[in-house]
């Protein structure tokens, strides 16, 4: 509970100094409240509206609602990357249970059933996501086809790629939805937990060119997502890495880098390609790019 006043007073102290800054938008990233995997970014625009990227799990829904509530408890648009619990178990539970917030629409790229099917057990999740988002009433954008550019204030964000029903080897992360969020200041894209599949695609893709940017969200929390030639065909400056100590380390358990995960490699790439400037949020805690 400390915690989640210290981030609340934080953000109602900074947010008013922002409103009247020069760039287009603030984001945050905030980082797991119950040391797991998850995305969760909320953005504020120049002129004060909430925009959220996934949101988290379950279990960070109360911190994600005193967040929002602290800005004024109304969400202009909510963007969803892909229906994985730890991107949508908060939102689910939101939708159940509004409490005054507002949510005006949705940004997603809805799977089919028969995708949804392909990775169990995390199918029953996304089922339940889509139940409580077709109940809502929130105005609900599907995105089919790549290519959607929307501003809202001073914040600009194109829809690169969408779900891919042709890959269902790794189903759910292969059809994240891949975001580039920009202003006049700074360019941010957002991978979600693209597979190597999934960011090929959009590499070779007519928005290529889009995919550069100055900070980007590494695929899949820094592990087993968009592959070496990905990262190292774009360019940006800095990273931003929705990531736990125990992903960030490789350690579950026995040590640092003893694990079974690919987080090292990608850092290692990342030292290859010369980025020294990144955001991790087991490291940072809250960070905010403004």
């Amino acid at each position: 509970m400390k915690k989640l006043i210290f981030f609340l007073l934080f953000t109602l102290l900074s947010a008013p100094m922002y409103i009247y800054g020069k760039s287009g938008f603030a984001m945050w990233q905030i980082p797991s409240q119950v040391n797991t995997i998850g995305n969760s970014y909320v953005f504020l625009t120049d002129k004060g509206r909430v925009i959220v990227m996934d949101g988290g799990m379950k279990d960070e829904t109360l911190f994600l609602r005193g967040f929002i509530a602290a800005l004024g408890n109304e969400v202009e648009a909510w963007i969803v990357t892909h229906p994985h619990n730890d991107h949508v178990g908060a939102l689910t539970e939101i939708l159940k249970e509004p409490k005054g917030m507002k949510i005006h629409k949705v940004y997603h790229s809805r799977f089919s059933d028969d995708l949804l099917r392909c990775e169990q057990p995390y199918d029953k999740y996304a089922f339940e996501f889509y139940e409580v988002l077709d109940k809502s009433g929130i105005e609900v954008l599907n995105q089919t086809i790549p290519g959607l550019t929307e501003r809202i204030d001073g914040l600009n964000f194109k829809i690169l790629g969408v779900t891919n029903e042709e890959f269902r080897m790794n189903p759910y992360n292969n059809s994240s939805m891949i975001i580039r969020v920009w202003d006049k200041e700074k360019s941010i894209v957002f991978l979600g937990d693209a597979g190597v599949e999934c960011g090929n695609k959009v590499l070779t893709g007519p928005f290529r060119k889009d995919l550069d940017c100055d900070y980007l969200q590494v695929a899949h929390h820094g592990q087993q997502g968009c592959n070496e030639q990905f990262y190292k065909t774009i360019k940006f400056k800095a990273c931003l890495w929705p990531t736990p100590l125990w992903v960030w380390n490789n350690d579950q358990g026995q040590g640092i880098n003893t694990g079974n995960l690919k987080t090292f490699e990608t850092r290692h790439w990342m030292d290859e390609i010369g980025i020294k400037e990144h955001h991790v949020t087991c490291v940072d805690g809250l960070f905010k790019l403004e």
